[in-house]
């Protein structure tokens, strides 16, 4: 450790490159110092639990710049997020720090940028943490990187807890990462949102092994008060979606600023959007699937004020930063205490006051529970992955699926878990066995669930205290220093106005119960299987279909939901008449002249009445139903799967394919609910096959 003097000269040092990157006022925090002078002076390894706006960043561009001075390697920083990396770039320029990133945006350039790190020319390289377990980046650029780097930093660090709220099976992988690195290299890890739960998982797997902690010396962990003095939280009850957008849109003209909209579904953001455009209030919407391109001019165009608001998903989060942010809005609730303070976080951080406002819809503990459905799987499930994998060698993610029944991502997830674990490796051209022990670890994943159900209780908790709100969510991330805040609506006893006109309400119901959605015709079959592969025949295929509405919609999606859940009978007569709306809008190049249902094992009244009632009102024929060989094909949860199942089971009676042969025009194909598309892809095969020229898929639902 460098003696007293030179740990003040330091500090002057440290000081002045605050200055350079925050403004000429800047003053190190005595933590932002201390984890500093740790990873400088001590080459420790730090965990920094501090709220959003502290000055996180600035601890590790700042042990950068005084690193670099000393002639260590480039700063490595794993960061989860394209929009928190662009900003990250932007603030080490205004340091003098030259700065780069490779991600799934930029790959023509990664060669490049690997020459720049290896001639010194990069003082920051950012990756994804997805890029860690990337075979050649693995295998021939982390081990020299790790070997050369003068700092290794791990943004929102939460993420490699799975007992975190954004666990990434991704960012675990870098406890393999801290334990292979040389002595010497400092680590610095930070998140504003951990527990102590979380706060202990994520210093054990920064620890060195003993061997290597000289005195005892242990993960620093620098944890500080999560206030925010600038939020004002709210909640704001009100009973249905129609009431809950035309709210939004009144509140909205009245707050100052710019801010976000966090809806739960990519669905309802575009919904919610859509609305509020209608309404004059310019807007975006913004997801995960939206075009990258889109994304970041989204993102400018809140940065610059150019719009009132994104109306995003949980994609926008994590290092966002907007220092006026004005106002964040949830249509819906998270699950967790955790992730919504997180994300309400993103408000207020350079401005006096910011609004924080949750509305809970009814339909949030459905999403909720949709989530939750994608956690790990069940252990029969991997071990036939694993054996699968030991049986053939290496095997792709699509090969795979022939022999796993789960889904593309969740098939992923599962095998970023097991490559942690060391059970399985990613090799170029996929997956391959290790070969090593593995057991199934039930106990955790049922404790896992079980906190998961506890943070969503905690969150319903939320809705209903009549104590301070800021001081509940505290609670909830274990900040002992919590108390009362004085600001928000209990605190206050100022509780928002939930008076909306009764024509904004009117406005906001039409626009909910504008029926109709596309559903997009397959055209690839899935890849792995012997005898189907490619594109699908043009004269098996079918017309892009219809749908009344999604199921993640905040309009016709609880009406449908409530459907599902009910029992099987005929359906409500409103909703048969959006049905006609949806068809009278329909611009098909030839009106059809007949109407085939797929047959419906849970729901067989429903789908037949609806198609027979169809055929009635349109004066089209009904030709009758598809039909099971055997059973129904039951559920699958991937493509290859699928298409398996329902090829063998879905049979065309020979008295509805004589018809459709004799029909002479296009078929309106009906069923009750498009989930992977599937089955109205093979059934509309049925149906041209027969001699249909075309077929026109209309189904009350589609899952996404």
């Amino acid at each position: 450790m460098i003696d007293a003097p030179d740990a003040v000269m330091l500090r002057e040092e440290a000081e002045e490159r605050l200055r350079a990157l925050a403004g000429e006022h800047a003053v190190l925090r005595e933590d932002q110092w201390a984890a500093i002078q740790a990873l400088v002076l001590d080459r420790r390894r730090v965990l920094v639990v501090q709220r959003t706006g502290w000055g996180k960043s600035a601890v590790y561009f700042v042990a950068t710049a005084l690193l670099r001075d000393l002639g260590e390697g480039p700063t490595v920083i794993v960061s989860p997020l394209l929009a928190l990396m662009r900003n990250q770039i932007a603030a080490a320029e205004r340091a003098g720090i030259r700065a780069v990133t490779i991600n799934s945006a930029n790959p023509e350039a990664w060669e490049e940028i690997y020459g720049q790190v290896a001639e010194g020319l990069v003082d920051v390289l950012l990756v994804s943490p997805e890029r860690l377990n990337n075979p050649d980046f693995r295998d021939n650029v982390l081990p020299e990187l790790a070997e050369s780097a003068g700092l290794v930093v791990v943004d929102e660090a939460h993420c490699i807890s799975d007992w975190g709220h954004d666990f990434r099976p991704d960012y675990r992988r870098l406890s393999t990462l801290f334990a292979e690195l040389p002595p010497g290299i400092p680590v610095l890890a930070t998140t504003a949102t951990a527990n102590a739960r979380v706060t202990h998982d994520v210093a054990e797997q920064l620890r060195l092994p003993p061997e290597l902690r000289p005195d005892g010396d242990d993960t620093l962990v620098l944890r500080g008060p999560l206030e925010r003095d600038s939020l004002h939280l709210s909640v704001v009850r009100l009973p249905s979606a129609e009431q809950r957008l035309a709210w939004l849109a009144q509140t909205m003209r009245e707050l100052p600023g710019s801010g976000i909209v966090y809806s739960l579904t990519v669905a309802a953001a575009h919904e919610i959007a859509g609305f509020l455009r209608d309404q004059g209030l310019e807007v975006a919407a913004y997801s995960g699937q939206t075009d990258p391109a889109e994304r970041l001019a989204a993102e400018e165009a809140l940065l610059g004020n150019k719009i009132k608001a994104l109306v995003a998903t949980s994609a926008l989060g994590m290092g966002f930063d907007k220092p006026d942010l004005g106002f964040v809005i949830h249509m819906g609730a998270p699950q967790s205490p955790v992730a919504y303070y997180q994300q309400v976080g993103r408000a207020g951080r350079g401005v006096e006051r910011a609004e924080v406002i949750l509305l809970p819809g009814t339909e949030d503990r459905d999403i909720w529970a949709y989530f939750a459905s994608l956690a790990f799987p069940p252990e029969p499930v991997v071990r036939t992955t694993l054996e699968a994998l030991e049986e053939r060698g290496v095997m792709s993610t699509p090969a795979l699926e022939n022999a796993v029944d789960l889904s593309r991502s969740r098939l992923e997830m599962m095998l970023k878990v097991l490559d942690v674990d060391g059970a399985v490796r990613r090799v170029k051209g996929g997956w391959e066995a290790t070969g090593r022990p593995w057991e199934y670890d039930a106990d955790r994943y049922a404790r896992i669930a079980a906190e998961r159900r506890a943070e969503q209780e905690a969150m319903i908790a939320y809705l209903t205290t009549s104590e301070c709100r800021e001081l509940f969510l505290r609670r909830c991330l274990d900040d002992d220093t919590a108390a009362p805040c004085g600001r928000c609506d209990n605190c206050t006893g100022r509780h928002r106005s939930t008076e909306i006109g009764a024509q904004a309400v009117e406005t906001a119901r039409e626009r909910l119960s504008r029926p109709g959605v596309e559903i997009e015709a397959r055209k690839q079959w899935p890849t792995g299987l012997s005898d189907l592969s490619g594109r699908i025949k043009p004269e098996l295929g079918a017309e892009p279909g219809r749908a009344l509405g999604r199921l993640t919609d905040i309009g016709w999606g609880n009406r449908l939901r409530d459907m599902f859940a009910g029992d099987d009978g005929p359906m409500a007569d409103d909703m048969f008449a959006a049905v006609i709306k949806v068809l009278s809008a329909w611009e098909w190049r030839e009106r059809p002249v007949a109407v085939v249902n797929v047959p419906s094992v849970g729901r067989p009244k429903l789908v037949r009445g609806f198609a027979e009632r169809l055929a009635q009102v349109g004066r089209l024929a009904y030709l009758g139903e598809l039909g099971y060989r055997a059973g129904s094909p039951g559920k699958q949860f991937n493509s290859a799967q699928r298409v398996l199942a329902i090829r063998g089971t879905l049979a065309m009676p020979k008295d509805v394919g004589a018809a459709i042969a004799q029909c002479g025009g296009p078929v309106l194909l009906v069923d009750d609910r498009v989930d992977t598309g599937w089955t109205m892809t093979l059934a509309a095969a049925q149906v041209r096959h027969a001699g249909a020229p075309a077929v026109l898929p209309l189904a009350l639902a589609v899952t996404n």
